[in-house]
């Protein structure tokens, strides 16, 4: 089928929303570079919207009925946002879901030391990076320092233009040569991904006498000094290395944004922009923005865990009276669309793409039938009925979507949460946006797509 641009149907007024909404977007990306900041940007959004927190109102007793906004957060990191519909909810609910966390770089717990005259911090890389892309860049620290006395230190380092950055080095090229004999994989150790934080001695007459680290004795003070960390509170903290920069237009056109998170922020932006523009649904509509997609959705945040679940069965409860039978018919009877990205179609590197089978940058909205890889290992597998069901709904929108896979049969790979939410016998379809250079520290996405989706998602919302 025929790869159509987006941008040919729009109006130069339409091309002004499309604009105006990627402005929101690039703020959102560049304030949520990590789970936690993502979850502050949404419930800040969804309670000026009139959302309530489920707890709250479960604690006060109140009657949840139709038209209630709610939401319920897990561990500062996932959240589930509802707008209560008409039907009962056995009836079954229209679920969009995406994830929040994306590729980077954690400091480990004990991370701290020095080397010949340099600090730095030992890493551990988090989901699926190529190493040698994260070297020789400007790098920003976010995250949370939890103190023993029961403060939380909430940081951000390297945002700012009077902050300082940080660097994993790589060899100059000019002593290079066994280093570009290696493979890809092999070219930066996951060991030489260390932080270089420091190389300022503290100052003698400030050395302790038996102190021999003093490049990391001087860094360890201005932590104390400036941010109120030891260095024993790295235990308890959940440190994240990003790249510094903010998210940019691409193109003279700026027909494109590069930025860092696109995998998956730009389907959690989308879908709960549109759940806040739901009122009085039919049936009760959700978003729900997980955490830990990157690495299998384990963990108490990931979408393996029960907190969706649990969410959903605390207000069948409140409704309708404490009923398990209800809560599988609910979850059952719902649709859903599990958003990630696709790659998009890339011509340097078209080898490895099926062309016709491939999304494309600017053409709309893209769904993987199925994900997986060889004989569609790991892979949920939407069936047709649904499917049509989604084509009705989102032609009528004049929404523009293709079908397409991640690559080559026994090349691609990847997947969202469809798989895990399909347990409950629910009809689910993994959807998103096509991105570029997914994975790297700045990836390549369409405004046009940004826009499509959001459309979409609205559209699905309301008509499935």
């Amino acid at each position: 089928m025929e790869h159509k641009s987006a941008w040919l149907k729009y109006s130069a007024e339409e091309k002004a929303q499309v604009t105006a909404f990627n402005e929101g977007y690039k703020i959102y990306l560049d304030n949520g570079k990590t789970e936690r900041e993502c979850i502050v940007q949404t419930v800040a959004e969804a309670e000026a919207a009139g959302f309530r927190c489920l707890e709250d109102v479960l604690a006060s007793g109140e009657k949840i009925k139709a038209g209630d906004k709610l939401y319920s957060v897990c561990m500062n990191k996932a959240i589930s946002m509802f707008v209560i519909g008409k039907q009962p909810l056995e009836k079954g609910m229209n679920i969009l879901g995406a994830h929040i966390d994306s590729p980077r770089v954690d400091i480990k717990s004990n991370p701290c030391y020095e080397a010949d005259g340099m600090a730095y911090l030992d890493t551990h890389y988090y989901g699926g990076v190529k190493k040698y892309q994260w070297v020789a860049l400007p790098l920003a620290m976010h995250g949370v320092v939890c103190k023993k006395d029961g403060t939380t230190i909430t940081v951000a380092i390297g945002e700012k233009p009077e902050d300082p950055v940080f660097v994993f080095t790589d060899l100059l090229i000019h002593i290079s040569q066994k280093q570009m004999e290696a493979r890809a994989s092999e070219v930066i150790p996951a060991e030489k991904l260390d932080l270089l934080i420091g190389n300022m001695p503290l100052a003698k007459a400030d050395l302790k006498e038996d102190e021999k680290n003093a490049v990391l004795a001087n860094v360890l003070r201005i932590l104390k000094s400036e941010y109120n960390i030891e260095e024993e509170d790295f235990l308890s903290a959940e440190l994240e290395l990003v790249p510094a920069e903010k998210a940019r237009d691409l193109g003279f056109d700026r027909s494109m944004i590069l930025a860092y998170g696109h995998d998956d922020r730009i389907c959690a932006y989308t879908s709960y922009k549109a759940l806040l523009q739901i009122e009085d649904p039919e049936k009760t509509c959700v978003c729900l923005l997980v955490d830990k997609e990157e690495v299998g959705s384990v963990g108490a945040t990931g979408m393996q865990a029960y907190y969706f679940e649990n969410a959903v069965a605390e207000i069948i409860a409140n409704m309708e009276g404490e009923s398990m039978l209800k809560l599988r018919h609910c979850l059952a009877n719902s649709f859903m669309l599990s958003s990630d990205v696709s790659s998009g179609y890339d011509q340097l590197y078209g080898d490895a793409f099926e062309k016709k089978n491939t999304a494309f940058l600017s053409c709309g909205m893209s769904f993987n039938k199925f994900t997986g890889r060889g004989g569609k290992s790991g892979s949920n597998d939407a069936n047709p009925e649904y499917i049509a069901k989604l084509r009705r709904i989102f032609d009528e929108a004049d929404v523009s979507y293709q079908f397409c896979e991640i690559g080559k049969v026994d090349l691609g790979g990847g997947g969202t949460i469809a798989y895990i939410m399909a347990k409950y016998g629910m009809n689910v379809i993994d959807s998103g946006m096509p991105v570029m250079s997914m994975h790297a520290p700045y990836e390549v996405a369409s405004k046009a797509d940004v826009w499509e989706g959001y459309k979409g998602y609205i559209a699905f919302l309301k008509n499935a």
